[in-house]
């Protein structure tokens, strides 16, 4: 197959591929760009753990509004802070070939700034912030957008959206899966 001088032994990159969207080549790949990240911390170190400020210098990331949110839903410890398995997990399901459904998931967890299990006001609210930074919505038009909001997706009327309500949103959405991604 010609890896070469993978740190990976054919077992581990067949356990990736079963374990995301990735191709055994594309695991390495994503190794490649995760090191170049901090190639002084990761080198050969395998187990290596990079702080979330080197992890937002992807690309990607920097520019987008929820990238701190995005790192902390990858990371195992939850502080933003990834190691290789994280950041493999996360760039598989921004990938193309990640389905609808685990996006749906992934993005709803994003969206949840206070870990309720659902999308309250708050946390709505700070999805709109972000999505309008840095010319934010005054206040009448923000109140206004969050009621039209949850009188449209807010199915069971409890003030908040459940996942399922998200996900029932999510499946109108045409072009949720576009914009839910990531590039290697």
């Amino acid at each position: 197959m010609g890896i070469g001088k993978s740190q990976f032994s054919e077992e581990e990159l067949q356990d990736y591929q079963d374990l995301t969207y990735f191709t055994k080549k594309e695991v390495m790949f994503a190794h490649q760009k995760f090191k170049a990240l901090a190639p002084e911390k990761v080198g050969h170190n395998r187990n290596a753990k990079l702080p979330m400020a080197k992890i937002l210098q992807y690309p990607e990331l920097r520019v987008n509004p929820f990238g701190d949110r995005i790192c902390k839903v990858f990371s195992s410890s939850q502080d933003g802070d990834c190691t290789f398995e994280d950041f493999l997990d996360m760039m598989s399901v921004f990938s193309d070939a990640a389905p609808k459904a685990v996006k749906a998931e992934h993005a709803f967890r994003i969206f949840d700034f206070d870990g309720d299990d659902m999308l309250g006001v708050g946390d709505l609210r700070q999805v709109v912030d972000r999505l309008t930074t840095p010319q934010r919505l005054n206040e009448a038009d923000m109140q206004q957008l969050l009621q039209c909001l949850l009188e449209e997706a807010d199915l069971d009327d409890d003030g908040a959206l459940s996942f399922a309500e998200f996900e029932h949103i999510i499946e109108k959405s045409s072009d949720f899966s576009k914009s839910f991604r990531i590039r290697l």
